[in-house]
C-alpha cells in the first residue's frame, strides 16, 4: 500500500522559512496564508507551486475556507504550521513605551483566526513557532491556546493537547543562536517526540556559513558610533568600552542594548538576527561592516539563491522574522517519523557544510579615533536586574545619547 502524501498548510508564512524546512522534510505545501504583499511576492517568486490563499488575512479566511478548497476532506490535513506575529511577545517590546502586552496586543488577535483554521481542518498535528514570550511569562498566550483547543476538542470529538519546548537553532546546525518556542498539538493527544539536538557540542559557525561569500561591492563610510567598530574585538560589543571591558570607558555597563556594536566571532555561531535593526544594531561582520542580505540568509540557513522581495528594510524584516529552515526541517522530520511513520536515510538536506580550512585569527582592535578620547570618563552602570529596562541616569552628559 502506498504511503499517503504528507501535506502542510502554512499560516503566517512570512518569507517561507518554516515552509521550506517542512518541504525538505517531505511535506507538500498545499497553501500559504500571508497578509503582507511583499512577503507574498517572496513566496511566489521562490515557490510558484505553493498556492497563496486569499484573503491573506487569516481572520477573514478562517470564516470562509473549507478543507475542500485545497483538495482535502476535514481531518485529512497532515500538518498545520504557523509562525504568528512575534512582536507582542518579544523581549524588544519590553523596551517600547507601551511594554509587552502579549495576547492583549491587537496584533495577537490573529490567534483566534489560527484556531478557527485548526477547527476547520482538524489536522493530524498543529505546529506553532514563535519567540519564548509566546509561551512564557505573564503575557504569554499559552493558557488561551490550551483553553481554545479544549473547546475545539469538545465540539469536534478530538484530543488536541499542546506541549512546548524552547530550542536553540544552533543545537540543530543553524549557524546562529536563536531561541524559539516550538509548540506541538497532536489530534489524538499524543505527546510529541522532540528532535535530538545534533549540534549541541559542535556548533556550525559564522565562518562555516560566510567564508566563501564575496564582500559587498560598496561599503559605506562608517558614521557615528560605527566608527568604534574597528576598536572592538570580534565576538564583543559596546561593553568592551565600559569599565568591565578591555577597552576605554565610553559607556556605562549594560546601559545599551546587548546588540549595540555587536560583532560576529568567526569560530562561533552568530547571535540572533533582528528584524528591524537600527544603524548601530548588530551583529556586524568581523570586517567591521553591516551584513549583506545574502549573509543574513546564510546565517538563517536559507539557500543562498532564496530571493527576498522589497526594499532593504523589507528584506531585513522578512529575514529577521523567519524561522530557520534547517530547524524547521529537523522538527518536520521528527513529526513525520512519529506520526506518519517516515524514515530518513540521509542527513538533513539543508545542513551547512563545515569549512575545510580554519578561519584566520582575529584582527587586533584598532586604536580609538582621536575624537572619542574626549568622552572617556566615568559612567554609571545599569541599576540592575528588575530595576526597569532603561539605563540609570548618568553622571556625565557625554557619549551615551
Amino acid at each position: 500500500m502506498a504511503r499517503r502524501e504528507l501535506t502542510v498548510l502554512s499560516v503566517f508564512s512570512g518569507c517561507g522559512g518554516l515552509d521550506l524546512g517542512l518541504e525538505r522534510a517531505g511535506f507538500r505545501v498545499i497553501g500559504c496564508v500571508e497578509i503582507d504583499p511583499v512577503a507574498r511576492e517572496t513566496l511566489a517568486t521562490n515557490r510558484p507551486d505553493w498556492p497563496l490563499l486569499l484573503p491573506g488575512d487569516v481572520n477573514k479566511l478562517a470564516g470562509r475556507i473549507e478543507a475542500s478548497d485545497v483538495g482535502l476532506r476535514r481531518g485529512e490535513l497532515s500538518l498545520l504550521a504557523a509562525g504568528p506575529p512575534c512582536q507582542p511577545f518579544s523581549k524588544a517590546a519590553q523596551w517600547s513605551p507601551n511594554g509587552r502586552r502579549g495576547a492583549g496586543d491587537e496584533r495577537a488577535s490573529c490567534l483566534s483566526g489560527l484556531l478557527r483554521m485548526v477547527e476547520r481542518f482538524l489536522p493530524r498535528v498543529v505546529l506553532i513557532e514563535n519567540v519564548p514570550g509566546f509561551v512564557q511569562g505573564r503575557t504569554s498566550c499559552l493558557e488561551q491556546l490550551r483553553r481554545e483547543l479544549c473547546a475545539i476538542n469538545r465540539r469536534s470529538g478530538v484530543q488536541y493537547h499542546l506541549e512546548w519546548r524552547l530550542v536553540d537553532a544552533a543545537d540543530y546546525g543553524v549557524p546562529q543562536h536563536r531561541t524559539r518556542a516550538i509548540a506541538i498539538a497532536a489530534r489524538e493527544g499524543t505527546s510529541p517526540c522532540w528532535p535530538y539536538p545534533t549540534h549541541e557540542t559542535a556548533r556550525v559557525t559564522a565562518w562555516d556559513a560566510l567564508r566563501d561569500l564575496p564582500p559587498p561591492e560598496h561599503i559605506p563610510e562608517p558614521t557615528g558610533w560605527l566608527e568604534l567598530l574597528p576598536t572592538i574585538p570580534e565576538g564583543c560589543n559596546y561593553i568592551w568600552h565600559t569599565r568591565r571591558g578591555g577597552g576605554l570607558s565610553l559607556f556605562g555597563y549594560r546601559t545599551r542594548y546587548w546588540s549595540f556594536l555587536l560583532k560576529l566571532a568567526k569560530q562561533r555561531p552568530s547571535w540572533t538576527l533582528p528584524a528591524q535593526p537600527g544603524p548601530y544594531t548588530g551583529p556586524f561582520h568581523w570586517d567591521n561592516r553591516a551584513l549583506t542580505p545574502t549573509e543574513r540568509l546564510s546565517l538563517q540557513s536559507f539557500p543562498r539563491s532564496w530571493y527576498v522581495a522589497g526594499s532593504r528594510r523589507n528584506v531585513l524584516r522578512q529575514i529577521g522574522n523567519a524561522a530557520p529552515p534547517l530547524l524547521a526541517e529537523a522538527i518536520g522530520r521528527a513529526i513525520a517519523t512519529q506520526f506518519f511513520g517516515l524514515r530518513y536515510m540521509s542527513a538533513l538536506r539543508l545542513s551547512i557544510p563545515r569549512a575545510s580550512r580554519l578561519p584566520p585569527g582575529p584582527t587586533p582592535p584598532a586604536r580609538l579615533p582621536g575624537k572619542y578620547t574626549k568622552i572617556i570618563g566615568t559612567y554609571q552602570d545599569h541599576a540592575g536586574t528588575g530595576r526597569g529596562p532603561r539605563p540609570v541616569q548618568r553622571g556625565s552628559n557625554h557619549g551615551d545619547e
